[in-house]
């Protein structure tokens, strides 16, 4: 069951295997659970507060040079 002229690559072949079965020996460390709260709550968290501090914030369209580019500027 080859592939015409490719040469099946053992080292290959066993790295693929232990990709497609990573999951069959997932555990949850102390390293996983950092990971997993990093990525899926401080980092979304951290993005979510910036973009809404900065929405609608600046108005950059028919600016002359010198106007304040706030949507709201202070008085």
């Amino acid at each position: 069951m080859g592939h015409g002229p490719v040469k099946v690559d053992p080292a290959i072949e066993r790295f693929n295997t232990m990709r497609e079965e990573a999951y069959l020996h997932f555990r949850w460390t102390n390293r996983t659970v950092r990971t997993a709260i990093l990525g899926f709550v401080v980092i979304p968290a951290t993005l979510y507060y910036i973009a809404d501090k900065s929405y609608q914030r600046w108005n950059f369209t028919g600016k002359l040079k010198g106007e304040s580019l706030r949507t709201h500027p202070e008085q």
